[in-house]
């Protein structure tokens, strides 16, 4: 059995990014969320296609552009078919597509409010001298990784720093600073507690 506890975690973000738009109704830039819902426009041969944003303070609408003049053959059945329904996935995915919101729209407003969900992938904890974390991140968020360490493992931000400054906590591929920095899909935390009084503390926890 190796020493080192494997876990992976899910991390889904429980509210997608929201738009800062100078509202036309109520006045000023107010923060927009996503309605959950598409608007489908067909003119002759031409598609345009708009996921649906709706003020906060008062409902105003701001439509985020998805297609824009597609010509109909251009566009795939099965796509057309999911806007048409307000299939949940895709909604899903253009919500949380933070670089073409920013694009749009130019800020964005993000959040750090996420669920966990772990999966034993090899060890035991009650033998393991070391941790490795996988990271799987659905979405965008602005939860630093110290944060959500943190709050996972039951240890102070200022712990995870000293085991990084000891080099007994690493971050791959980012490195250097990345306990600082948001959550990204794909990092790999690898923990070396075989000497430190909460261990087996941190190793029940990472998958609980």
């Amino acid at each position: 059995m190796s020493s080192i506890l494997r876990i992976h975690w899910t991390i889904t973000p429980k509210i997608a990014p929201r738009p800062l738009i100078s509202c036309n109704r109520c006045g000023g830039l107010k923060s927009y969320q996503c309605g959950r819902k598409f608007r489908v426009n067909a003119n002759g041969k031409r598609i345009d296609a708009w996921l649906i944003y709706r003020c906060t303070a008062c409902d105003n609408s701001w439509n985020f552009t998805i297609l824009e003049r597609r010509n109909r053959r251009d566009v795939e059945p099965a796509l057309l078919t999911a806007l048409e329904s307000n299939d949940p996935a895709l909604v899903w995915r253009h919500a949380f597509d933070s670089a073409a919101l920013r694009d749009k729209a130019g800020r964005i407003e993000e959040f750090a409010d996420v669920t966990v969900r772990k999966e034993l992938l090899d060890g035991e904890p009650e033998r393991a001298a070391a941790l490795r974390l996988e990271l799987r991140l659905e979405g965008t968020t602005a939860l630093r990784l110290d944060r959500l360490l943190a709050g996972e493992l039951g240890l102070s931000r200022s712990r995870l720093q000293a085991l990084d400054d000891r080099k007994r906590l690493t971050v791959e591929p980012d490195g250097a600073k990345a306990l600082r920095k948001p959550v990204r899909d794909g990092l790999a935390v690898r923990i070396d507690l075989a000497d430190a009084a909460d261990c087996g503390a941190v190793l029940s926890t990472a998958c609980r």
